[in-house]
């Protein structure tokens, strides 16, 4: 069973690149500005277009949140592309721009998330797309209080306690006029050679499909994101990861030494085409993963996902503009906060004070015409 389960990158433990003095220093500045550029444009943007925008209209609140905080998330793929140089490959189906969207995507390793932006941005649905997320990255400093803002779904792995949030959550998702990839990632936690040989050994156990690659997906969660969101749904985008030659932590994102290469294979699915019911649903998931499962084999031998060149690379030159806007906006909200008026402090006290209760007891304000 080991021989099975090993994993798709090189046993080499070498980065792609060296830890140089320049690549720390170079990543401990990209750090603090993506810190700093954070944490801003939550205290002056958050309260005014995720809270009073949001007492008069959802979907106009979720426009504005999506286009000012799609800015900022565009500073990753930025930052993964141009400066660390990571080459990111897509293949498989051309998928049309913002289409309504579930994604299933394999796990390999913490940070897969975080490049499903550079697809997201190149298909103008960076500030729509939307996480089902461990409940513990709620409580990152920050970054937690953007993920409650951009109303990423939060679950404790206990599926008595995530039923009722999820379906809760995704009945405010089904209004057709608002853009949404909902990303999900079945297998509920990263792969590694331990976690294969326990999913392997339950498979034989109970008769599903052995797999060597992924994790046997959790079906109960897809069939409830179906369930809940599939009349107003147009595709769901099966999507597969790998990486060469290691597997990168964020860290290795922040200082640039690996990956050196990501390949992002979609396969697009009309939503019409999955099954209604649970059971058929549930197969069909794991179908999907027999499929997925082979699909990364191939790229084992071969190195490559088949299809490929689906999509353009990023402008350096839009890249550089965005990071331009984002820096002058932090620059003159620093300057309000330590060199102006008393007030833009008390503000900014405040704003923290809300987002981090909202963010703990998972507070959003209700459109007063609910209300009445």
């Amino acid at each position: 069973m080991e021989e099975t389960c090993k994993p798709l990158e090189t046993d080499d433990r070498l980065k792609h690149h060296p830890l140089t003095p320049f690549r720390l220093i170079r990543g401990l500045i990209c750090l603090l500005v993506y810190l700093s550029t954070a944490f801003m444009f939550l205290v002056y943007f958050a309260p005014v277009v995720a809270v009073l925008m949001r007492l008069f209209s959802i979907h106009y609140c979720r426009k504005t949140t999506s286009f000012i905080f799609a800015i900022w998330l565009a500073l990753w793929p930025f930052l993964f592309e141009k400066i660390n140089g990571t080459k990111v490959v897509f293949s498989g189906d051309l998928v049309p721009p913002k289409e309504r969207v579930l994604i299933i995507a394999n796990h390999r390793t913490e940070v897969d998330w975080m490049y499903l932006w550079d697809l997201a941005l190149r298909k103008g649905c960076l500030g729509y797309i939307k996480y089902i997320l461990k409940s513990s990255l709620m409580k990152l400093p920050v970054f937690g209080w953007g993920f409650h803002i951009l109303e990423f779904i939060s679950v404790e792995r206990n599926w008595e306690v995530d039923e009722p949030t999820m379906r809760e959550m995704l009945s405010t998702f089904k209004d057709p006029q608002d853009p949404l990839w909902l990303a999900l990632f079945p297998e509920g936690t990263d792969f590694s050679e331990q976690k294969c040989q326990r999913s392997q050994k339950f498979a034989n156990e109970v008769g599903l499909p052995v797999l060597k690659n992924v994790l046997l997906p959790k079906t109960r969660g897809f069939c409830v994101c179906l369930e809940v969101l599939r009349g107003s749904l147009d595709a769901v985008y099966d999507v597969s990861i790998a990486y060469k030659h290691q597997l990168p932590t964020f860290l290795d994102n922040v200082f640039g030494t690996d990956p050196s290469e990501v390949h992002i294979h979609v396969r697009r699915i009309p939503a019409k085409e999955i099954p209604a019911s649970d059971s058929e649903a549930a197969t069909w998931l794991m179908d999907r993963f027999q499929l997925k499962d082979r699909l990364l084999s191939d790229f084992k031998a071969h190195g490559h996902f088949p299809n490929e060149g689906t999509e353009q690379e990023l402008s350096t030159l839009r890249c550089l503009v965005n990071f331009t806007v984002v820096i002058s906006l932090t620059a003159f909200f620093i300057y309000l906060t330590l060199f102006s008026s008393i007030w833009f402090k008390t503000y900014v006290s405040l704003a923290c004070a809300y987002l981090a209760s909202a963010t703990h007891f998972k507070f959003r304000p209700l459109p007063v015409t609910k209300l009445l």
